[in-house]
């Protein structure tokens, strides 16, 4: 997140590209609320969600546990007309088991 700091101080551009990149890192470490801020200023730069984006931010709150904010992603990838693939469905259904919500 640092890094990604830096770039944003440089002037360096940001794409989708590089916040999925950061974002899948803070999974990958667990940092699955440094996740949030980055998905938090995506949407606040503009900067267009994608399969990736969200798949990865579903399965940061899987490794985590947090069931209810990966389901959240399901939604707010429904609600943004981000696709939905194997990947999104299958991290959120781990999300759940690992919460021990899924019924």
């Amino acid at each position: 997140v640092q890094l990604f700091g830096l770039m944003v101080h440089n002037e360096v551009e940001v794409d989708t590209v590089t916040f999925n990149a950061a974002i899948s890192a803070c999974g990958k470490a667990g940092r699955w609320v440094h996740t949030l801020f980055l998905l938090e200023e995506m949407l606040r730069s503009s900067t267009e969600l994608d399969t990736i984006t969200c798949d990865a931010a579903i399965s940061a709150c899987e490794k985590a546990g947090k069931w209810d904010n990966a389901l959240q992603f399901l939604r707010v990838m429904a609600q943004r007309r981000v696709e939905l693939d194997t990947i999104s469905f299958s991290a959120a259904i781990s999300a759940c088991e690992n919460g021990c919500e899924w019924e």
